[in-house]
């Protein structure tokens, strides 16, 4: 079994099944804390609320906006950019039909592949300058997110190099990194890649119930 053989076939298949089973455990580990009661009579619908909560999050209020709209751009430039990369690239699509899914979809052009991937990086590293320039980002950041944004600048840049196609060394070493943000992503704070849906809904379901318009 070669490098590449492996890093494709059992490593990914183990980080794949620690990604699946420790998200898994870390959901059900939110769930379980639950919330405390509202004894007070509701005024609206908390179910409404965590549903608005979560699609008024996605667009800013003025006021904030204007103050950190370097963040905004950066922030979605980044995270829409790498979901259409890993869902629609061509090489991701074509991994996914063989090892996972047995059918694939229509992947984006190459030209089309390049340009979402110049997105990505550029929204990577505005976020990441952002987080070491500015004063409170800085205070606030933590070792855990400077590793976070290292790896995740890993796994594009070694996937950039992997495109061309000259070597198989290049795939595998793509491959390697990849592997290991499966394995770190559900213990890091890259997780709040799932959970912000959690928190965002239970800040507008408390909201919502008590009939405050978000």
């Amino acid at each position: 079994m070669s490098f590449l053989e492996f890093v494709e076939g059992p490593l990914f298949l183990f980080a794949a099944g620690v990604f699946v089973l420790a998200s898994l455990w870390r959901f059900v580990g939110i769930i379980r804390i639950g919330r405390k009661k509202d004894i007070s009579p509701p005024k609206g619908s908390a179910a409404g609320g965590f549903i608005a909560g979560n699609f008024r999050h996605f667009f800013p209020r003025g006021i904030f906006a204007r103050r950190t709209w370097l963040h905004i751009v950066g922030g979605y430039g980044f995270h829409l950019g790498l979901l259409a990369l890993v869902v629609l690239g061509a090489p991701h699509v074509a991994f996914l039909e063989d090892r996972l899914f047995g059918f694939g979809w229509t992947p984006l052009p190459r030209w089309g592949f390049i340009l979402v991937a110049d997105v990505a990086f550029a929204g990577l590293i505005v976020l990441w300058v952002r987080r070491i320039s500015d004063p409170v980002m800085r205070l606030i950041s933590s070792r855990a997110d400077h590793i976070g944004s290292i790896l995740i600048f890993l796994v594009m840049l070694t996937g950039a190099f992997a495109m061309q196609e000259s070597h198989d060394l290049l795939r595998a070493i793509h491959m390697l990194m990849v592997d290991i943000f499966l394995i770190y992503f559900p213990f890091s704070r890259l997780f709040h890649g799932f959970t912000f849906v959690l928190s965002r809904g239970n800040t507008g379901a408390t909201y919502g119930r008590k009939g405050m318009n978000l």
